[in-house]
């Protein structure tokens, strides 16, 4: 069966170059002081969806909340293979938890239509929480398989996945349109194509198509609606919608409906205190087992 697939993904700061400007005052996340990268398994995320186009057919529609240097991510997502990209941005949804967030995606779905299936990765590395995919699945009353490792089989409306546990894996099965929440698989997230990458790396939104010609003297509006439809016949026009277009409540995005506050972030660097050497003996190691044991590190 063909299929229509939404993949929600995330730029995220890179938690591996955190400093100590990492957070404003208000408790959200200072972005500029940090790289930005696109979420490690959304991106695994966005391969499974990719497989599925290729072995169903259909199309891979991917769209970020973020402000308008999210597009970056959505222009890689062209370049791995994406059909359509969809910016979800706008001032009032900044500072949103996890609550406001999967609002306002759940928004974003609703306005692009008619779909089989979501894909999101697990959980972002800026926050770590693997709530947003369930949240997600709840405001759109869609069943959900969380933890997807690979997707068996698609047909006759129904869709067969192998979900990692503890301990081991498990098959289940939902009726479509579900929700999936995707880890690493054994396969990982392919190479940016370099035609596509020359096809697509001009890919922009309303708002940066403005940008381009702030300082020009248009003086006919349609000029610009007119490179709006060359863009789009090249499939190089991303999506751009705003709090107003997607029809939200205000009290729900943004910081107004975030009731997750953060109050600060610690830099926590471990380092040795001392080196001991420890003669190869019976008595020094049986020595350094009972001081082990005694400061709680072996039990």
């Amino acid at each position: 069966m063909s299929l229509t697939i939404l993949v929600f993904a995330k730029q995220v700061p890179d938690t591996q170059n955190i400093t100590g400007q990492a957070m404003k005052e208000d408790g959200t996340v200072n972005r500029a002081a940090l790289p930005a990268i696109f979420n490690p398994e959304d991106l695994c995320a966005l391969e499974l969806a990719l497989q599925l186009r290729e072995s169903h057919g259909g199309k891979v529609v991917v769209g970020t909340m973020g402000p308008p240097g999210a597009t970056a991510i959505l222009r890689h997502a062209l370049y791995m293979g994406a059909d359509e990209t969809i910016l979800v941005s706008d001032r009032k949804f900044a500072g949103a938890d996890t609550l406001a967030t999967s609002y306002t995606l759940a928004s974003a779905a609703r306005r692009y239509g008619k779909f089989d299936l979501i894909v999101c990765g697990r959980q972002a590395i800026d926050g770590d929480t693997a709530q947003v995919g369930p949240q997600l699945a709840e405001k759109l009353d869609l069943p959900q398989l969380t933890y997807v490792e690979e997707v068996q089989s698609v047909e006759k409306g129904r869709l067969r996945a192998r979900c990692l546990i503890d301990g081991g894996h498990e098959i289940a099965e939902t009726a479509l349109p579900a929700l999936l929440t995707v880890v690493s698989g054994e396969q990982p997230p392919r190479p940016a194509g370099a035609k596509r990458l020359m096809q697509f790396k001009k890919a922009m939104t309303r708002s940066e198509l403005m940008a381009k010609h702030a300082n020009s003297n248009y003086e006919d509006a349609n000029l610009l609606a007119e490179e709006e439809e060359a863009l789009r016949a090249k499939r190089l026009w991303i999506h751009e919608w705003t709090a107003e277009e997607l029809g939200t409540e205000s009290e729900r995005i943004g910081l107004a409906g975030s009731p997750t506050k953060v109050k600060n972030i610690e830099s926590v660097v471990l380092a040795g205190k001392g080196f001991v050497n420890i003669p190869p003996t019976d008595q020094d190691i049986g020595k350094l087992v009972h001081e082990l044991i005694e400061e709680h590190i072996l039990s």
